[in-house]
């Protein structure tokens, strides 16, 4: 509640602040129609460059602008199409009607993305590779959460590391997700914490797109970039429009399938002089617990989300506006067994109950043209009530509380052929973990009589987490050439306020440098270098725990844990064919990682109690992660569009490791996807998508084994995961009523050795998140 309510003062506070003082400019009218092809484009957005002047065509394409007076740079774009610059004086075009025809642009090669240099830029002029899903493609995919639509991007895999609740990990070039920065909304909010379960948390229909950056970005985003940055961004009110879904599952088609029920809803709302807008959506999902194998434990958990946000903007001038974020998610999930029974009458039971608040205020003023003044705070809090317990444990429940904010400015300036951007940020954290008291009855032999025992609450962990940075980037244009180079300094310090132990702090520099040959041409080459860290934290991650029966996982780190840097190094090869119909995007990424004192966990040996400490620590030796990504796109007509990727790598440590192994665990060293779409009619689409994963190695503790407190070491199978989804659009004059219907995970490839049991390994879980699951639910929206 206090967040809410500082969020709402701060807001209150600069709209009074920027709106009460703000001066109309004199106006002029400019009128226009977007075209394509000699037909009306609607919806496309009109800006004026370096103003928060604009709006967006109507459904016969025509629009209408007051702007001030003097000489302009109006810019036209929409998606799949190339987008337009045209320079106009208002003295010559005053009450004159604008021919805007637009070419598309089928391969998205002219995209505006933001996340490679913190700066909006055509895709083909990004220093480096973005890939973009958006919200068109994860709807496509039919995904239901975030965790859903990354595994279909180059170079990432999403997988479930836990059978009992399902928590969900993102890799990224070979490396585990600690590796990777998320972002929402370009801030660096997603905690640790949040991160556990976060992938599944978010819904996909809150998302407008989501920009992945593989490969070093800390010169710009600081720690935890190594692998790269998934950058989530959330839904602008452009235009007024509705959508409603409702859609069911059955999960496990073929054996006893369990419902797994979404309600979506989204709207976005413009004033009629396009100065404020407002973009709603909601989100409801109840997933019940799936079990595989009847032995009465749970493999996929059970879930009730409740999702609302919201975003805001004002423009408080033609110069400046007002970006408001926030949203809150209400999440229970539950795994184990014995699900009509209280959490501590189970035999397993792995359940949290989330509740996530997060907030982004931004403040945009352009003070010349090109160059643009950000403002920016954000913060998310993460409350969770949990009970990680196995055979009726009394003391298994916790409450974790988490804070993360961030805050800080960027000046952007475009001088001719160069480009700077430089700023500073602070971010922070708080992190407070405890085991609650619990009362048992105990027999007092004293006093021959039953007495209730109280038992004192337990504080887990007590951190905090600050870190200061200062950043810059130039970018040089040289004819086909585009050089940029980044240099971050950050300065990190880290209280662990439950032992006496020091803080943990240190000043670390992180440059970044890109080169790109082929700017806005077909055949494209680009080469970087990026220096990254991660630095020793108390909890991150590890605030999942593994627990069955027979062992329960806890995570420290190693007193003498050191930060761990890393050097990546990345080239691509980058081919595109535009023809009227004939299509065609060729891309070959190579990246090498150079981790020095990387962090590897040391599974010890189970105590009296079964508990397992895994303890953090160095490798002294290092690591190498290298391999090359491969990914083709091709349209061979308006009616079809194809599209895969291939990853092949190989990620060591220096030395022999847990079951003296070098390689990384859980890391296949090949996989991929594949989608292809067929629309022969604008109302009817079929799609076909699957996914690829390779062998990899997996550790096993479960009671199959002579000696599960020791493990083995298993190689997995190879697993492909095919789905097919079609729908139909019925267009009436109440809105447009889609119907959808399809499969996931056709073939039913999934694991068929999951562990048995209340002593069964809970870590022992890989291959496709979900069995062979049938789907069908219907879209009704106004356009």
């Amino acid at each position: 509640m206090k967040f809410r309510i500082l969020l709402f003062l701060t807001l209150a506070l600069v709209y009074i602040k920027t709106y009460a003082g703000t001066e109309k400019p004199p106006v002029n009218i400019i009128k226009g129609k977007v075209t394509t092809n000699g037909s009306p484009l609607p919806y496309a957005t009109i800006q004026i460059k370096s103003t928060t002047i604009g709006t967006s065509s109507d459904v016969n394409g025509t629009f209408s602008l007051e702007v001030p007076d003097g000489d302009h740079k109006l810019r036209v774009q929409a998606m799949g199409y190339k987008p337009i610059e045209i320079s106009l004086n208002t003295e010559n075009q005053n009450q004159k009607t604008l021919n805007i025809p637009m070419e598309e642009d089928a391969l998205l090669l002219e995209q505006v993305v933001v996340t490679a240099d913190r700066n909006a830029r055509k895709r083909t002029e990004s220093s480096v590779v973005v890939n973009t899903l958006d919200a068109d493609l994860l709807a496509q995919l039919q995904s239901t959460s975030l965790s859903e639509g990354l595994s279909f991007c180059p170079g990432l895999r999403v997988e479930n590391t836990c059978g009992n609740c399902g928590s969900n990990q993102l890799r990224m070039n070979g490396l585990d997700g600690p590796y990777s920065q998320i972002l929402i909304n370009g801030r660096p909010i997603f905690s640790g914490l949040a991160s556990v379960y976060g992938l599944e948390l978010m819904p996909a229909n809150m998302i407008e797109r989501i920009e992945v950056v593989r490969g070093g970005g800390s010169a710009l985003y600081g720690s935890n970039a190594i692998a790269g940055t998934v950058n989530v961004i959330m839904r602008e009110p452009l235009i007024n429009q509705y959508e409603v879904q409702l859609q069911s599952s059955l999960i496990g088609i073929g054996g006893q399938p369990e419902p797994d029920n979404t309600i979506r809803f989204n709207t976005t709302i413009t004033s009629d002089d396009r100065k404020q807008g407002l973009a709603l959506y909601g989100f409801y999902r109840n997933r019940s617990p799936y079990d595989d194998n009847n032995d009465g434990f749970s493999e996929l958990a059970k879930i009730r989300n409740t999702t609302m946000g919201l975003h805001y903007s004002l423009k408080t001038g033609y110069k400046s506006k007002i970006t408001a974020d926030y949203f809150h998610i209400n999440e229970m999930r539950r795994g184990g067994n014995a699900f009509d029974k209280p959490l501590h009458e189970t035999l397993i039971a792995e359940a949290t109950d989330h509740q996530i608040n997060s907030g982004n205020l931004t403040y945009h003023l352009f003070t010349k043209p090109d160059h643009e003044l950000t403002l920016f705070m954000a913060a998310q809090s993460v409350d969770r009530d949990s009970y990680y317990g196995a055979s009726r444990a009394l003391d298994a429940y916790g409450t974790t509380n988490d804070l993360s904010i961030s805050a800080g400015s960027q000046y952007k300036m475009t001088t001719g052929s160069n480009t700077l951007i430089f700023g500073a940020e602070l971010n922070g954290s708080q992190l407070e973990d405890e085991k609650l008291g619990y009362r048992t009855n105990e027999y007092d032999a004293v006093q021959d009589k039953i007495t209730e025992i109280y038992h004192d609450n337990r504080q887990v962990a007590d951190q905090k987490n600050t870190v200061g940075g200062v950043f810059s980037q130039w970018e040089r244009r040289m004819g086909t050439f585009s050089l940029s180079a980044g240099l971050r300094l950050d300065y990190y310090d880290i209280k662990d306020q439950l032992s006496a132990a020091p803080d943990i702090s240190n000043t670390v520099l992180s440059p970044r440098l890109n080169l790109l040959y082929g700017l806005n041409k077909p055949i494209q080459a680009r080469i970087s270098y990026s220096k990254g860290y991660r630095a020793p934290q108390i909890f991150d991650e590890d605030l999942h725990i593994e627990t069955s029966e027979a062992r329960q996982i806890v995570h420290v780190n190693d007193p003498t844990l050191k930060q761990e840097t890393s050097n990546s190094y990345m080239a691509s090869l980058n081919y595109q064919l535009q023809g009227a119909s004939n299509n065609i995007e060729l891309l070959a990424e190579f990246f090498y990682t150079d981790l020095q004192n990387p962090f590897y966990n040391d599974i010890g040996l189970p105590n009296e109690n079964g508990v397992v400490t895994y303890t953090r620590v160095n490798e002294k030796d290092g690591a190498i992660v290298k391999g090359i990504n491969m990914e083709a796109t091709w349209l061979p007509s308006s009616e079809w569009r194809l599209n895969g990727s291939y990853t092949i790598q190989s990620s060591e440590y220096g030395a022999p490791q847990d079951f003296n192994e070098t390689r990384f665990l859980r890391t296949p060293n090949q996989y991929g996807y594949f989608m292809i779409e067929w629309n022969p009619l604008s109302t009817f689409s079929l799609s076909s998508n699957g996914t690829y994963t390779g062998e990899m190695l997996i550790p096993y503790f479960g009671p199959t084994i002579a000696n599960p407190e020791i493990g083995e070491l298993r190689t997995s199978d190879t697993f492909f995961d095919w789905s097919v989804t079609t729908d139909y659009t019925l267009e009436t004059k109440a809105g447009h009523f889609q119907f959808i219907i399809g499969m996931k995970n056709i073939l039913n490839s999934y694991q068929d050795d999951i562990d048995i049991g209340s002593k069964r390994d809970p870590g022992y879980i890989y291959g496709p998140m979900t069995p062979r699951t049938l789907f069908f639910g219907i879209k009704i929206s106004n356009i």
